[in-house]
């Protein structure tokens, strides 16, 4: 899969790296037609998602069925006068409907918006009116629906209700019911173009209310960095990121780049966070790939890791926070494997990181990704030299780059302070040596 979209798959050096990738972008991409129902018609038995839950639960799913379920799904949100260009919102948790769910939305040419199930009636409200939510899919718990049921007499804009259960509330449309009774689907004649809007979170920043990032369908061609490369992922890799699917992080580390990688994607869909739970299943199910910030690590290295087999584990990166260098070296010690750091945003993909050909220095971010123009400016906009801090920036004079967002939606103000110029401007600050961009 990777080879359909990159020449050159492997790379020696940053140099080699630097020189030699390039992704080709289709025309009117969707990742659920050309990434998830390739491999369904190609290899459909191959494994893409492994669920399991603190309950002991546990299920396989194959490309074939991604496909399938998420027809299924594609068909039964059209019932429900879902189409190009509408609004859904996914308060899904970590259940794996939401993989059918943000398919079937792809497929359709709606936009997804993944959202955190801490939101309350406020939130939701203000979500549901700033973009003009038609649908709202979540996971049928009672804090959940009754924080929507809550907020609906004020959010005129949504017209549908839809639980995955186990509860399915009043007022609410059942998701499973749904899907099974939902007529063969038929691919719409057109669906998007690759400037269209696929993707919105809302993001909180320092003042004012939350924006809406907005990415178009070229996005997850933009992970294939994260996937393939970062994550070192290919068709043997079960990898797990530990991320809540309401946050940007789930699509960086548990849907684009590791599909198109070829990996199969472990999810553990649990309540409270124990770190001994994520050693047990790291060792049960063999899971060759982790991702998680570094607060993460460090809960683990606390744990006694002897008492599990952590052998199927080869590969690990970080991201999300600055590493604690004695994290570094303690997991390193006990494990044998080295943490790779990486940083980004979600307004865009894996930006700076530490890569396979690489070295890792704790603390260090590593080098571009040259999907983006990376510089590091000061307050005056002049590069920083080597022992200097500046901010993160991204020059897009020449084009924009393959996954930075396409703006904020519905507020050219905001998108205009935060890119102007032919410069995107991050707010976060790094040093700069010889080598790397460290992190602060």
């Amino acid at each position: 899969m990777v080879e359909k979209f990159l020449a050159q798959t492997a790379f020696a050096s940053q140099e080699d790296f630097v020189e030699n990738f390039k992704v080709n972008v289709p025309e009117d991409f969707n990742f659920g037609y050309d990434v998830v129902d390739v491999w369904a018609e190609q290899q459909p038995n191959k494994k893409a998602l492994l669920w399991t839950n603190d309950r002991g639960e546990s299920r396989q799913f194959s490309f074939a069925e991604m496909k399938e379920y998420s027809d299924k799904a594609a068909s039964y949100f059209q019932s429900l006068g879902i189409g190009q260009g509408d609004m859904v919102m996914l308060i899904l948790k970590r259940r794996y409907e939401f993989w059918f769910s943000i398919i079937a939305l792809h497929k359709l040419g709606a936009t997804a918006i993944p959202a955190t199930h801490l939101l309350t009636k406020k939130d939701i409200v203000y979500r549901c009116n700033a973009a003009d939510i038609k649908m709202i899919v979540a996971a049928g718990e009672g804090v959940i629906t009754k924080h929507i049921v809550d907020a609906m007499p004020e959010s005129p804009s949504v017209k549908q209700l839809v639980s995955v259960g186990p509860e399915i509330s009043e007022g609410f449309d059942d998701f499973h019911q749904g899907i099974e009774s939902a007529a063969p689907f038929i691919r719409p004649s057109h669906v998007n173009t690759n400037d269209d809007i696929s993707l919105m979170y809302f993001t909180s920043g320092t003042t004012g209310e939350p924006k809406m990032v907005a990415h178009d369908f070229t996005y997850p061609l933009g992970h294939i960095v994260t996937g393939s490369l970062w994550h070192h992922l290919d068709e043997q890799s079960l990898h797990l990121t530990i991320a809540d699917t309401g946050w940007g992080k789930a699509v960086w580390g548990k849907l684009y780049g590791q599909w198109i990688a070829g990996a199969n994607i472990f999810v553990y869909d649990h309540e409270k966070f124990a770190p001994g739970d994520i050693l047990e299943k790291i060792q049960d199910y063999r899971v060759t790939s982790l991702c998680a910030p570094p607060t993460i690590f460090r809960f683990l290295i606390h744990e006694d890791l002897t008492k599990y087999d952590l052998s199927s584990l080869q590969y690990c990166t970080i991201a999300g926070e600055a590493l604690n260098p004695a994290v570094f070296e303690t997991f390193k010690n006990l494990t044998g494997i080295k943490l790779m750091e990486g940083f980004g945003q979600t307004e865009t993909t894996l930006t700076i990181a530490t890569m396979p050909w690489m070295e890792p220095k704790p603390g260090s971010m590593g080098l571009p990704n040259p999907q983006y123009d990376v510089d590091l400016i000061d307050q005056e906009g002049r590069s920083v030299e080597a022992g200097e801090q500046g901010q993160i920036v991204i020059r897009t004079d020449k084009s924009k780059p393959l996954g930075l967002f396409k703006e904020y939606y519905r507020d050219p103000e905001r998108t205009h302070d935060a890119w102007h110029d032919g410069i995107y401007y991050t707010g976060d600050v790094a040093g700069k040596t010889k080598t790397v961009i460290s992190g602060l």
